[in-house]
């Protein structure tokens, strides 16, 4: 391109000429090496001074190379020095001043009395089951090695160990247990045992102070005492198909408390505990609602069991067996019931055969069972569905009473 069309070009385009942009950057580049140079004079005057302190006997414990830090010994650091072995204390503890007892009724015994009372008559019990093992309380009836428990505890068990205060495990006789009133007793050999003092359950009012002695959870906890107060009296409680009359506490229970005593100001039983609704209301539970057999309630069937090993007037099927388990439904494809393995003389009624229905009630554990059978009294007739090699059919059967 000549000059001529060199200069018509820039005419027609910027009326300035392009600028030197030299100049700028080399005062930019000025200034940032006269920054560093300070920084780097201050940082310098800075390490001056941190030695001259060290010099001076001044330990400076900051980390400024974001080195490892080691922390230095006391007797190391300048200035300390060792205590004398001869002029070493040790630590005092001085003595209570008297022990005050938690008196929880006027006229009553101290909480640390009650439990001293009533600690050597409560045991746990430790059962073997099928399918692995359960656990609860008890408490001991009599010195001669009668125990008292609830019958959901030792219900299934194919052997049944009791843990005494004293350290002494032994094997435990099912003497007799009743469903319906969630009581069992048991029998050890044993001779020396410490029977717990009952007291008479009608004679309690909403507001007596109470104490529960048990394993909640299990034995690692055993021996706990929660306390609290009666909540109510006569309560009447639906539970497994049938009502239970009840003492209403709230007390702290939980699973393994089952089977232990309830206890009065005094120290004595007045309830067997038995539930807490919050394993019955939903999943997340409610606390403060504790439930326990009244001791009279505990008498009666106590009495029974020890004298003839069943309660009079219970109502029962007459039938052996066994729940039919999950595995079993799935894999042999047989429904859901009891597989009766013993029968009484039945011409319909065969070993083998599932029990599915009573009177039209489904029945696939003890629950539905409980609650079939106790619609019913010892005497009545009731119309039978059982399953056999596919195929179902109905049999009418008169109920005996339980234990005869």
């Amino acid at each position: 391109m000549d000059e001529r069309n060199y200069q018509h070009s820039y005419e027609n385009g910027s009326t300035q000429p392009p600028k030197n942009h030299g100049g700028v950057i080399a005062v930019v580049l000025c200034s940032v090496i006269f920054l560093c140079g300070i920084l780097s004079a201050l940082g310098l005057w800075n390490r001056i001074g941190q030695n001259n302190n060290t010099s001076s006997g001044n330990v400076n414990f900051s980390n400024t190379d974001n080195s490892t830090h080691t922390s230095i010994p006391a007797t190391s650091m300048p200035g300390a020095s060792a205590p004398d072995p001869e002029n070493q204390m040790q630590m005092q503890l001085q003595p209570v001043p008297g022990q005050v007892d938690n008196v929880p009724q006027a006229g009553g015994l101290g909480l640390q009395e009650i439990y001293e009372k009533n600690i050597p008559s409560v045991v746990s019990i430790i059962c073997t089951l099928s399918g692995g093992s359960s656990s609860g309380t008890g408490v001991v009836l009599s010195e001669n090695g009668y125990l008292v428990t609830n019958a959901h505890v030792v219900s299934g068990a194919l052997e049944i160990q009791v843990l005494l205060t004293d350290g002494r495990t032994l094997a435990a006789h099912l003497v007799g247990a009743d469903s319906l009133s969630d009581l069992a007793v048991l029998y050890v050999n044993a001779q020396d045992l410490i029977p717990a003092q009952f007291g008479d359950s009608t004679q309690l009012r909403v507001g007596d102070a109470v104490v529960a002695i048990g394993d909640p959870l299990g034995v690692s906890l055993r021996g706990t005492m929660t306390d609290g107060i009666v909540s109510a009296i006569n309560r009447d409680v639906e539970t497994n198909g049938r009502t239970m009359t009840l003492i209403q506490t709230n007390a702290a229970l939980n699973s393994g408390n089952s089977g232990g005593p309830l206890i009065n100001c005094h120290g004595q039983v007045i309830g067997i505990n038995t539930m807490k609704i919050g394993t019955f209301a939903d999943d997340a539970g409610v606390e403060g609602l504790g439930f326990a057999i009244p001791s009279a309630a505990v008498k009666e069937i106590v009495d029974q069991l020890i004298s003839q090993g069943f309660v009079s007037g219970r109502p029962s099927l007459g039938l052996e067996g066994e729940w039919v388990s999950s595995f079993n439904q799935q894999f042999r494809r047989i429904p859901a019931g009891l597989y009766i393995t013993s029968t009484p003389e039945h011409p319909l009624i065969r070993a083998k055969d599932i029990l599915m229905y009573i009177d039209g009630v489904r029945v696939t554990g003890q629950e539905e069972l409980n609650t079939a059978l106790y619609a019913h009294q010892a005497g009545d007739t009731v119309t039978l569905i059982l399953y056999r090699d596919g195929r179902q059919y109905s049999a009418e059967i008169t109920l005996t009473e339980a234990g005869k």
